[in-house]
């Protein structure tokens, strides 16, 4: 999902690229050039997601668990098995909030863009969003899992 939006992008400057050419050098703006670049963001932003949090690049504040883990590993552990319940509960909240409008999409058939000139449906980039919501969510219980597993089966200190 990560390279799709890192194409996405790279389509998307090309696209940019090709309109400030077009408007610059031969008056012609390519239309809807805008609204693609708008509903795209949302896309993008969401099909990184997941691979965000498994790389462990998603903002984040570290100092509290990391000295707490050092310190007191048993409670460490168990802030960020929390943390990752949290994240897992609040993607399926946003879930259950945004699949209604996936579906309003698809029923009413919403759009961008002005009727005439240039308009690109909705539904597709919701879609996209709910997918990506599903797969951010299955990875915050994957990481929980593991952690699980890690806190129940701590590694042996290899002094003993």
């Amino acid at each position: 999902m990560n390279a799709v939006g890192s194409c996405w992008i790279m389509i998307l400057m090309i696209m940019i690229n090709m309109e400030v050419i077009g408007r610059a050098a031969f008056n012609a703006p390519i239309i809807g050039i805008i609204e693609m670049i708008e509903i795209s963001i949302i896309g993008i932003v969401f099909l990184q997601l997941a691979d965000s949090l498994r790389r462990g690049v998603l903002t984040r504040s570290d100092g509290l668990v990391n000295r707490v883990i050092r310190t007191y590993p048993a409670i460490g552990h168990a802030m960020v098995m929390v943390t990752f319940l949290f994240g897992a509960i609040f993607m399926l909240m946003i879930l259950w909030g945004y699949i209604p409008n996936l579906i309003d999409a698809w029923e009413q058939d919403y759009y961008v863009g002005v009727d005439g000139m240039f308009t690109a449906p909705v539904w597709p980039i919701s879609l996209v969003v709910v997918i990506s919501i599903t797969v951010t969510m299955c990875q915050f219980l994957l990481m929980l899992s593991d952690e699980i597993r890690a806190f129940a089966h701590p590694a042996q200190d290899p002094a003993q």
